[in-house]
């Protein structure tokens, strides 16, 4: 076979369960094209993307401007490592950085990579600024959190699928309940060797589980009672995901572009990822001021892709779209018709329990047990019917098309996911 012959989906998927490792299990669908909202397999039929990448396509697929951003600079320079300058790194650091409202970025190229980045940012911080004595940083975090899969953040998972055999685990974390600030206080109250608080603003991947009201604020004032780090995973909810530029800004007036006004929580320490690329390259960041992220000097932490002309270039061009497309206000109006809607479908059956989430990350909990196959069925027949969404968590369905989505082919989409529910 020639490496560029056309491939049927079956041959395709043989080949990944031959020559791939068997770490992930995904729905049994061959993709090979995407513009906007769409998807299309290598037999041509065409799709409703509803996962976006995991929320890193909220632009949508192949958006013009962000191709042309990563083209362009891939034909003058790609790489030179940090050993060097570029022309593009401090451009997009100023951008990024006047963007979000923080003094300075520390740029990596995944998810992942940029969580332990904050965590290396918080312990030195701890040492350093705080004087907590070396090796005795703590960092609290949430059960059922996702931050990735590196060996130190499996240590503070609570998946066993994640951790079983991976182990032994790193030592200084201490875990509490998800939107308990009772808990939090507690902990806080504790020690005096806690250095920071790391914390999705919604529960992702645990389902996305959206907090009370208030709760974030109430972290972050706690947090600067006992003087310990906010640290603010956006991975996936950042980039207008949630209906505002971060979710962390609450009910901040300024959902097109940033919060320049008074966001209701901003974090010590601000991870992205995923969608600040548009997914068209991997591109993460760390963002904090200079009383924290004046602790890293040089030597103590690099990446050779990490702030590379081209991922530099793609950042600038996905931020420029979230803006000029306005699609948090976009994402912000769709997720409040998807919920209305899904809400009032759920009192007409019994196979789904209730719809929850934020902007245009949402998810339907399915009534059956965790181990039962039901949502993956259901996820098969949505395939079937032209629209793509995964479960987690064995009973739970998320939906978080791309934002640049318009209201017609939402309510599409709409009726796609409640015809197929209702013939299940």
């Amino acid at each position: 076979m020639a490496v560029l012959d056309k491939l049927t989906s079956q041959e395709a998927i043989e080949l990944e369960n031959k020559y791939g490792a068997h770490n992930y299990h995904p729905l049994p669908v061959v993709l090979s094209r995407g513009e906007g909202v769409y998807v299309w397999d290598v037999e041509g039929k065409k799709y409703y993307d509803f996962l976006s990448a995991y929320s890193a396509v909220n632009q949508g697929h192949c958006h013009p401007k962000i191709v042309d951003a990563m083209t362009n600079q891939a034909k003058t320079l790609s790489l030179t490592s940090r050993a060097f300058y570029n022309d593009m790194l401090g451009r997009y650091e100023k951008f990024a950085t006047e963007y979000f409202g923080f003094d300075k970025l520390l740029p990596m190229n995944t998810g992942a990579e940029a969580v332990e980045t904050a965590l290396k940012i918080a312990r030195k911080w701890a040492y350093e600024v705080k004087g907590i004595d070396e090796n005795k940083a703590q960092i609290i975090v949430c059960e059922n959190n996702f931050h990735g899969r590196t060996t130190t953040i499996i240590s503070f998972s609570n998946d066993p699928i994640a951790r079983k055999n991976f182990g032994p685990y790193t030592k200084g974390f201490l875990k509490i309940e998800y939107d308990n600030l009772q808990e939090l206080q507690e902990t806080l109250e504790s020690s005096n060797n806690i250095a920071a608080f790391l914390v999705e603003p919604i529960q992702g991947e645990a389902g996305v589980f959206v907090p009370s009201e208030g709760y974030l604020a109430a972290a972050k004032k706690m947090c600067e009672d006992h003087n310990v780090l906010f640290i603010a995973d956006e991975v996936q909810t950042g980039i207008a995901r949630t209906g505002r530029l971060l979710a962390t800004c609450g009910n901040c007036s300024c959902p097109e572009k940033n919060c320049s006004g008074t966001p209701e929580v901003k974090p010590d320490v601000l991870i992205l990822g995923k969608a600040l690329s548009g997914g068209a390259y991997p591109v993460s960041a760390v963002l904090a001021n200079d009383s924290v992220m004046n602790v890293i000097r040089p030597g103590n932490h690099g990446s050779t892709f990490g702030g590379n002309p081209i991922a530099a270039a793609v950042a600038m061009a996905a931020l420029e779209v979230v803006a000029d497309e306005k699609l948090a206000i976009n994402a912000d109006k769709l997720g409040k018709i998807f919920r209305a809607e899904l809400t009032e479908f759920c009192k007409t059956t019994d196979l789904v329990s209730f719809v929850r989430g934020s902007g245009l990350l949402n998810a339907i909990l399915i009534n059956d047990t965790e181990d039962s196959s039901t949502a993956w069925d259901i996820c098969i027949k949505l395939r079937d019917n032209g629209l793509l969404a995964k479960p987690t968590h064995g009973n739970i369905i998320r939906f978080a098309p791309p934002l640049v989505m318009t209201e017609e082919q939402l309510m599409d989409c709409i009726s796609i996911i409640k015809k197929t529910i209702s013939e299940f």
